[in-house]
Formats: C-alpha cells, structure tokens, sequence
C-alpha cells in the first residue's frame, strides 16, 4: 500500500497558519514520485485519488462522494477553497497591475515609502571624497486598510448531496469572481485617492472626450515612469477603442481573433467597471500598487466537514496601497 494512502486526514489540519494542500505536502511530499504514474499529482489530489473522487469531467461524483468516509470528509473544505481560488484566478486583473504581493499573518501592516524629489531621481556625478545622496526609505504612518471580501454559502447538506461536483464547482467559481471583482475595486479606489485617503493622483483634464493628444499628455507625465497599463470603464475603454489612431487594420484583427484590447502607445489597455465614469488610470505596473494578503481563501472547515453547509463563509482578506505615488496619474475626461 502507498504511503499516501495511510495518512489520517482530520479537521486539526486546517487553522494551523498553512494551508491544507501545504500541511498534507509536508506528510507526503510529491518530490517522493518523481518517476511514478503519480508524478503530476500534488499531496490533495493524490488523496482524492486514493479514495476514488472525481471532481471534473463527465464522470464527475456528486458531492455525497466526499463523505464516504471522516478522512475523506477532511478534503471537502479544501475543493472549495480550490474552485473558488479558479473562479478568482479566472476573473482577475489584479496580476497585471499589481507590482508585488506581501502575505502576512494578521491585520497589522505598515508598509515602506520613498519619496525622492526630482533632484534625488537625478544620480549625479560624484567627486572624489563626497558624500553619495541618499535614498531614504521609511516605514508609512499608517496601516494598511485591509478589507473581509467573501459570500456566505447557504444550502443544506440535502440539497447538494446528489448533485455532480462539476456543477457545484461552477457555482464556486463565481463566488471566486465575485471576490476578484471587489478587490479589483478596492485597488481602483487605491489608485485614485491612496489606502488612507489622502494621496490622491495627479489629474490631467481634457477639454471634452478622450483625445490621442490627452493619451500623450498622460504617458508624458508619467515620466520617468513607463505607462504601460491603462485602466477604463466601459465608456473610457469603447471612447479609446473609437480613436482614429486606434483603428489599426492589425490591431483590429487582433481583437477580433483573440480579444486581447488596442495598446495605446504600448499600455495594456483593461476594461474595469470600477473605475468612475470620466476618468482613466495610467500606471507603471512595476512600480505603483502593492497588494497585502491575510492568508488564503478562507472557509469554515468544521462546518463543512461537519455537513452543516445551512450558513458556512468563504472569504478572503486582502488590501493595497501604492508603492510610488508618481507612478499612477488620471486623466479626467467629459462624454
């Protein structure tokens, strides 16, 4: 018999500052079958296969399958953790306009800050014997606002116990996009006037509707910084796309094979309908938002394993702030 199949799964395996596809790794490390038919296969899915549960595909199990057993019970919590993470990874934006990721473990976190004035951007020549300028880097004076984004999951053990778990994976994965979309908005909000409100972004206004000139005027005064994303809503995005500059033989065709959107001077250009109505966010991507996770998906685990599905959350924790405030600017338009 495998060694995977011998070990004892139980709800002691959630809450313990890893996840549960982490703390099953660390029992049975997946290094252990290189050169196996289970090479390709992480901890959690090497369990499913030992008690024989398929979670996709046309053969896919109805949900009661997870319950066969208390051991198998235990990897309930963590399919949803899954699908909902896929819902999420599906619908989000936030790789392309977030410069970094910092997990910690509680709600306290002050990031660090720079701000360097023109003349310190400038490295200057040196003479012998003086002093290099410095770049000081400090520690915010205020935390970073973390915000609780989740759904409450409302169903009784009943009604989902005959159902496949390829449908019920569909449901999750929309609570995943859900979340994905509203901590879209909160990094938008960021953008625009800072974590704590007060550091708001530098505006160009244009005289009426979006123009190529006002697109310039955007990138120029982004520099040093590159602009190479640009954020719109669904009127900024189809006033971009109407540009006379913008209606490229080429680019079109792409759009229409692969519905990948017209780069303005080089900017990915993204449609998000959280951003307000007359205005469009250029940013540096490297350089503008961080992104401060409190762990994982979140759910409560010993409901579900339990079979109490009548009220069990899904949630994440998760906030922004900007890195350099010089690397975001607004352009504010009129229809």
């Amino acid at each position: 018999m495998a060694f995977y199949e011998n070990i004892h799964l139980e709800k002691g395996m959630y809450g313990t500052g890893k996840n549960f596809s982490q703390v099953l790794e660390a029992l049975d490390n997946s290094e252990n079958y290189r050169g196996t038919p289970l090479e390709g296969l992480d901890a959690y899915q090497r369990q499913l296969k030992r008690f024989d549960i398929h979670v996709s595909g046309r053969g896919s199990d109805r949900v009661e399958k997870f319950f066969q057993t208390g051991d198998s019970a235990a990897l309930f919590p963590e399919y949803i953790c899954r699908a909902v993470r896929q819902g999420m990874e599906q619908e989000n934006l936030l790789p392309s306009i977030v410069a970094t990721t910092t997990q910690v473990e509680g709600m306290d976190y002050r990031t660090i800050t720079s701000t360097p004035l023109e003349e310190e951007k400038k490295l200057k020549t040196v003479a012998e014997g003086a002093a290099i300028p410095q770049t000081v880097v400090r520690t915010q004076d205020h935390l970073v606002q973390l915000h609780k984004r989740g759904r409450m999951l409302v169903a009784s053990y009943e009604a989902l116990r005959f159902q496949h778990l390829d449908l019920f994976t569909v449901t999750l994965r929309q609570i995943g996009a859900y979340i994905a979309r509203a901590q879209m908005g909160d990094a938008v909000q960021v953008l625009l006037n800072g974590d704590d409100g007060t550091d708001k972004a530098e505006e160009v206004t244009a005289a009426g509707a979006v123009t190529y000139k006002d697109l310039l005027q955007v990138w120029g005064k982004l520099a040093p910084y590159r602009m190479n994303c640009l954020l719109g809503g669904t009127a900024a995005v189809q006033q971009v796309l109407g540009l006379a500059e913008m209606r490229d033989a080429q680019a079109g065709l792409n759009f229409q094979g692969t519905g990948k959107l017209v780069a303005p001077m080089g900017a990915q250009l993204l449609h998000v309908p959280d951003v307000p109505d007359g205005k469009l966010i250029g940013i540096d991507h490297t350089c503008a938002l961080e992104m401060v996770q409190a762990g994982d998906v979140q759910t409560e685990y010993d409901k579900l394993i339990d079979r109490q599905l009548e009220r069990a959350s899904i949630s994440t924790i998760a906030g922004f702030t900007k890195i350099f405030s010089g690397a975001v600017k607004v352009l504010g338009y009129t229809a």
